[in-house]
């Protein structure tokens, strides 16, 4: 039996020599979660047309939105706020493509930091632009900005009779964290499935959808030292292969 291709999206980077040549990129945490897991992972450029995220969806068994930058808040019909962090418009015109796509298709997904951002602006949610200047108790969220460690940085409380508690388990999970964006209104048909100390959304699903997963975290970077966090990669992966 062949494995189920997922695309993982990946993103622009301007850090390789000599400066500024433009390459397109994705941490091996995503390709290895997937391989590791059973699945076969396809790396999606970014800028893609509509036309050609189409076609490309033809060929794909399941997806994951990855992390990266900030959401620029036009997405979701807000001014900039002013305090926005590597903020790439056609990355954002793109994903947020490739994510109504992904829901109109009912094809799997499970997204990432920037991922379930990018799935609840798609179905018609918003986001707080950042959380240290909207929510004056809140946890230090973003304990390593863009890089994701494996430590576990707080406690979420993930929500019973959920999907999201069928593959991690219900109640306190211990997760890392690297964002200062979240979540603010809920879209269309998604759900809250966890929530920080401090009240931020960690956790959003569909239940109108055969596997639409999104966790604020990056369970990808956490899958040695929480061997729990496979089950949302292996649950990807059998939706994916029925």
């Amino acid at each position: 039996m062949s494995t189920p291709i997922i695309g993982v999206t990946g993103y622009a980077d301007r850090s390789a020599r000599p400066p500024n040549i433009s390459i397109f990129a994705l941490s091996r945490t995503y390709v290895r979660a997937v391989a590791v897991c059973g699945g076969t992972p396809l790396v999606i450029p970014p800028y893609l047309e509509d036309n050609q995220l189409r076609d490309l969806l033809g060929g794909l068994d399941g997806v994951i939105l990855s992390g990266g930058g900030d959401i620029h808040p036009s997405s979701y019909a807000e001014p900039d706020s002013g305090l926005l962090w590597r903020v790439d418009r056609e990355r954002d015109r793109s994903e947020l493509s490739l994510a109504h796509s992904v829901l109109k298709t009912d094809l799997p997904v499970l997204a990432i930091c920037r991922g379930i951002q990018v799935l609840n602006v798609a179905a018609g949610g918003s986001l707080i632009q950042d959380i240290p200047t909207a929510l004056a108790h809140a946890l230090s969220h973003s304990c390593v900005a863009g890089r994701p460690l494996p430590d576990v940085a707080h406690i979420v409380s993930v929500v019973p009779d959920t999907r999201l508690a069928s593959l991690v388990g219900a109640g306190r999970l211990g997760v890392n964290s690297a964002h200062h964006q979240a979540v603010d209104n809920v879209g269309h048909d998604l759900v809250v499935t966890a929530r920080a100390p401090d009240g931020i959304i960690e956790g959003l699903e569909s239940r109108e959808h055969r596997f639409c997963v999104g966790v604020q975290w990056h369970p990808e970077a956490m899958l040695d030292g929480a061997p729990g966090m496979r089950g949302l990669f292996e649950g990807l992966i059998e939706a994916a292969r029925a």
